[in-house]
């Protein structure tokens, strides 16, 4: 979660509304500030959490950032707008 803030915060700064290019900017670089700061909870948690199993925190880290996709599946369709003759 907090990677995640991060670069919502970054991307939605006065840097990145300037203009297009500094927009683009903007997000690859948030992007890569989430990307570090993730990495190095997963290198915190190694040292903080005695008997942590890897296999399992790295499956569960996948499966919680695929489940976006899983929601889309659910997604209700919207239902057609019906227009009544005067």
């Amino acid at each position: 979660m907090v990677p995640a803030a991060l670069f919502a915060r970054g991307v939605t700064g006065q840097f990145a509304s300037v203009n297009a290019g500094s927009a683009v900017l903007s997000f690859f670089v948030w992007e890569m500030v989430k990307i570090f700061v993730t990495v190095g909870i997963l290198f915190a948690a190694h040292r903080l959490v005695a008997g942590l199993s890897w296999p399992a925190m790295l499956i569960g880290m996948v499966v919680t950032m695929k489940v976006y996709w899983i929601a889309l599946g659910f997604k209700r369709k919207p239902r057609p707008v019906q227009i009544k003759n005067a």
